[in-house]
């Protein structure tokens, strides 16, 4: 990337640094145990290292360089000129400021960020510093994960984005989760221009074959031309409930990007090139070191929440991610003269209550939408006293909460396991410091929920169990980026089980103990979990050919308001039910070999 970019004189940016040599030295040290070691180590061989004064004097990605930037004189007289992009992803509907995550000295540490109306106002404030030369661009996942999302099967969330003024947007994965034609004509409701080069038409009509949307998108900003094309998770089939993406045919990036890259290169003469992608940061990274990208300055990714506060460089391209709820915002800001590029500067910036004030039209406007379910959302089913997070790979407080409620309801059946998917989704619920509780009300359920599926049983041996497990594993902690799927590991009640994350497929877990017992690859389990629609009716969270597959008739909704009201206030925890030989309980990240951490 460095090679790409000339600089200006008195840049600050550290991009001639070389940070191959620490990088590789580190994904070499066999002895770290955790993701916590790998950084410490990381930070130990960065302060031994020979660091160029540019990179030493500089922090990549802070107020100080930008301000530096606008001040620079070939930027004061006209010479240059400066855009910028303000990037948002994976809003997932969240309307409301709320509790968000941060993982600060080894301990969780939760602050109030986010909500439409103060999005709105901190996109307003950055744009207004350069109001000609500044797009905001959003990254998927937005009207899906609340209450007034799922009631209004989107369309509810249409007319905030509208009113914020975004200028491209991109399907996400959970886009699709009310069918095609509704994902349609949601998107087809937004005002802003919509891209993505890998969704196409898979019917009989007029459309078959061709892309859903256009493939990229061209803007000319600050003196030159600026190209961007979208790609989605081509794994959304699998990762979602089948029955979502009927009707579109997905294909892989590799597919047709060379292609668009030469187009918007050559024949639209851009200057800088741009992917819009909603893939996880795993595959992100791992597309940024392929050829077939080659020419790409950025890729400007989401799906999976990362907090991306320095961009990761790959051979080809650099990789961003801008967080998920509205709780953050990417800004790259970009030096241009002469129709060349000279400097960027990248930070990713907390959407903060107290500093930006709720913008008064939004504020209004959400509660307008909200108001014909506000007597429903706003009731509380429940209380908790322990927080409800679900921003950890290997188990969470609040998916416990959900599979315990799923094995009270059904303790009578006989049930032995209950699953529940590695969801990634839904902003954490904080107790109150004064009344030691938090409430939990319709709206939070829609969040941990949002698609009310149909409770469904089945009967699988050990050794099927066992089969699937590894498959689950191999799908959060693959070697090769392509095959992970974007969720976290699978959650589940009556099973205890160990593994080794770095182990080959198949060989990963250790053992496995169902209700205290070392799992029997020849006995029968009774298994519970939600229905994926448009599943084989014989498969179970994924899991292929189970033996008697039943629906009894309830809904995950009905059964946790039926659980909380029985005992409230609740108190999961994280307890182990799964392990690591080689990863932390708080593990947060799926990336590893990169100078990179989530906090």
């Amino acid at each position: 990337m460095s090679d790409k970019i000339e600089h200006l004189q008195d840049c600050t940016c550290g991009c001639h640094s070389d940070e191959k040599e620490i990088t590789d030295s580190i994904a070499e040290d066999s002895n770290i145990k955790s993701r916590r070691d790998f950084f410490r180590n990381a930070t130990a061989l960065t302060a031994g290292a020979i660091i160029p004064p540019a990179l030493a004097n500089a922090t990549p990605g802070d107020t100080y360089r930008e301000n530096e930037m606008q001040k620079n004189k070939a930027v004061q007289n006209g010479k240059a000129q400066f855009f910028s992009l303000l990037h948002t992803s994976d809003i997932h509907a969240q309307l409301y400021t709320h509790d968000e995550f941060f993982f600060e000295n080894g301990k969780p540490v939760y602050k109030k960020r986010g909500g439409f109306a103060v999005l709105k106002t901190m996109l307003k404030t950055l744009k207004a510093k350069n109001p000609a030369n500044t797009l905001i661009i959003d990254g998927g996942d937005c009207f899906q994960g609340g209450g007034v999302a799922a009631l209004t099967e989107g369309k509810g969330i249409v007319p905030l984005i509208n009113n914020i003024g975004y200028d491209l947007i991109l399907p996400g994965n959970w886009e699709v989760v009310y069918g095609k034609e509704v994902m349609w004509h949601d998107l087809g409701g937004y005002n802003s221009a919509k891209i993505c080069a890998n969704m196409f038409h898979d019917t009989t009509d007029e459309y078959k074959g061709e892309l859903i949307f256009p493939p990229y998108w061209t803007k000319m900003i600050a003196g030159v031309k600026i190209g961007f094309i979208g790609y989605n998770d081509p794994l959304t089939p699998k990762r979602q409930s089948p029955a979502y993406s009927v009707g579109i045919h997905f294909t892989k990036p590799e597919v047709n990007v060379t292609k668009y890259v030469k187009l918007l290169k050559e024949y639209e003469q851009c200057a800088m090139i741009f992917l819009v992608t909603h893939m996880g940061l795993a595959q992100q990274v791992d597309l940024a070191n392929k050829i077939e990208v080659a020419g790409v300055d950025y890729i400007l990714g989401a799906d999976t929440h990362e907090r991306i506060r320095k961009p990761i460089a790959g051979k080809y391209a650099k990789v961003t991610e801008p967080g998920a709820f509205g709780s953050f915002v990417a800004k790259l800001d970009v030096v241009v003269e002469n129709g060349k590029v000279k400097d960027s500067n990248y930070q990713l910036l907390d959407v903060d209550p107290e500093k930006y004030k709720p913008d008064a039209e939004m504020a209004a406007l959400v509660e307008k939408i909200r108001e014909p379910y506000k007597k429903e959302l706003n009731k509380v089913i429940g209380k908790t006293k322990t927080n409800l997070v679900r921003y950890y790979v290997i188990e969470n407080p609040m998916d416990n909460m959900l599979t315990d409620a799923l094995m009270w309801k059904f303790k009578d059946h006989g049930v032995d396991i209950v699953l529940s998917n590695g969801f990634r989704f839904c902003p954490p619920l904080v107790t109150n410091k004064v009344t030691g509780t938090a409430d939990i009300t319709n709206d939070f359920l829609w969040s941990m929920f949002p698609v009310n599926s149909e409770v469904k049983m089945g009967v699988a041996s050990g050794q099927q169990i066992w089969n699937w497990l590894e498959k689950e594993l191999h799908n959060v902690f693959s070697k090769e980026p392509a095959d992970r799927f974007g969720g976290w590991v699978v959650r589940f009640k009556g099973m205890e089980i160990n593994f080794t994350t770095k182990n080959e497929m198949g060989k990963r877990l250790n053992w496995i103990k169902v209700n205290g017992d070392p799992i029997n690859p020849e006995k029968n389990y009774s298994i519970l979990a939600c229905e994926r629609e448009g599943d084989p009716f014989d498969m179970l969270c994924r899991m292929e050919n189970v033996t008697k597959p039943d629906k009894p008739g309830f809904n995950m909704h009905d059964v946790v308001r039926e659980y909380l009201a029985v005992h409230s206030p609740v108190a999961p925890a994280v307890e182990g039910r799964a392990t690591a030989t080689d990863a932390p309980a708080t593990l947060l990240s799926q990336l590893e070999g990169y100078d990179y951490e989530f906090i």
